[in-house]
């Protein structure tokens, strides 16, 4: 496993409270790998992290400069994540292990806070939630994510956080308190309205109903929450009755507004989401195939042009328009409002 450019070398301590016996793995910066019950399938690799920020490359179109990844991996398991790709740089394969084999950087709180400390730190923009979900079921265990938000609130660093995980009710008391101190986004990834399909599609991540429940909640609280309609899915969620039916439940949780765009596939996620629509609608594995032909990451821009004349009307229909501004990720062209020049996703 390459992780040597993840983290440093470490000592074994105790394994977490009932998280069971723990196994310490002759890896540089590796602590320990912990297996637990009540996480049946998947494996936890504890590390010591070397940093905590990373800066987004110079000439980006991402509308903030640094991003904090404190896992890798995500038990969210969905099958269209465009991360997958990200495992192979630790020698996992971007499918099950992907799924399944959990980095957890245990210190990146404290070393978080060091690097905010330094008197070079110029307070930009700081994203959570753009490679793997911050608030996956493992954050319950370690609670990372209330160190985080604390040391960013303490510097005045302005950050953004993008999630399925409805967890994030608990930190709503400390990102308000953040809020106070510097600007604070937050977005809510939801996609699927119908709940059998959601749960085949993301198969690890909390119900369509409680995600808007906790879009009510942050609005609540008095922090404006966006949705991601994203990813559309050809021919499952895409046609006017599906939209309309999610949009007005994504109006009535108070959300503030909605950036959507269609399904994205990258050439590591491309296999797994193929075989996955091959076991579930074999039907339509024709379908995608010709709208993603080859090496072709986007759905043609046929469908791209179609899917936007469907669902921008229903996007002012319920005055959820997307408002341009710092934000987790730059809009996709197709849901630009007019006027608002096209960036590159991905």
């Amino acid at each position: 496993m390459r992780w040597s450019g993840q983290s440093v070398t470490g000592v074994a301590d105790p394994a977490l409270p009932g998280l069971g016996l723990a196994e310490v793995a002759a890896v540089p910066g590796h602590l320990r790998t912990v297996r637990a019950p009540e996480f049946q399938g998947v494996v936890f690799h504890e590390v010591l992290a070397r940093s905590a920020l990373n800066k987004v490359p110079g000439g980006s179109s991402m509308p903030f400069s640094w991003t904090i990844n404190p896992y890798r991996g995500c038990s969210h398991a969905c099958v269209y994540c465009f991360a997958r790709g990200s495992h192979r740089y630790l020698d996992f394969d971007t499918g099950q292990d992907f799924d399944s084999q959990i980095i957890v950087k245990v210190n990146v709180a404290e070393v978080l806070s060091r690097e905010l400390a330094r008197s070079s730190w110029q307070r930009e923009w700081v994203a959570l939630g753009t490679n793997t979900d911050p608030y996956q079921r493992a954050e319950g265990r370690y609670r990372l994510m209330p160190g985080i938000i604390s040391a960013l609130s303490r510097s005045a660093t302005p950050l953004s956080v993008l999630t399925k995980g409805t967890l994030l009710r608990r930190d709503l008391p400390l990102l308000v308190d953040a809020s106070q101190r510097a600007p604070v986004n937050l977005s809510m990834s939801i996609a699927i309205g119908d709940p059998e399909l959601q749960q085949s599609v993301e198969p690890g991540t909390p119900s369509t109903k409680a995600r808007l429940e906790t879009v009510a909640a942050a609005r609540e609280s008095g922090l404006p929450c966006d949705v991601f309609v994203m990813p559309v899915l050809p021919h499952l969620t895409d046609s006017p009755a599906q939209l309309n039916d999610l949009l007005r439940d994504i109006r009535d949780a108070g959300a503030r507004s909605v950036m959507y765009g269609a399904l994205h596939l990258r050439t590591h996620v491309k296999p797994w989401f193929f075989a996955w629509i091959e076991r579930e609608h074999p039907e339509l594995l024709g379908a995608y195939r010709a709208l993603y032909p080859g090496s072709t990451s986007r759905a043609l821009k046929e469908y791209r042009v179609a899917l936007a004349a469907r669902i921008r009307p229903l996007i002012r229909r319920y005055g959820l328009e997307w408002q341009p501004g710092p934000r987790i990720a730059a809009p996709q062209p197709e849901s630009l409002p007019p006027g608002v020049p096209a960036p590159t996703l991905f």
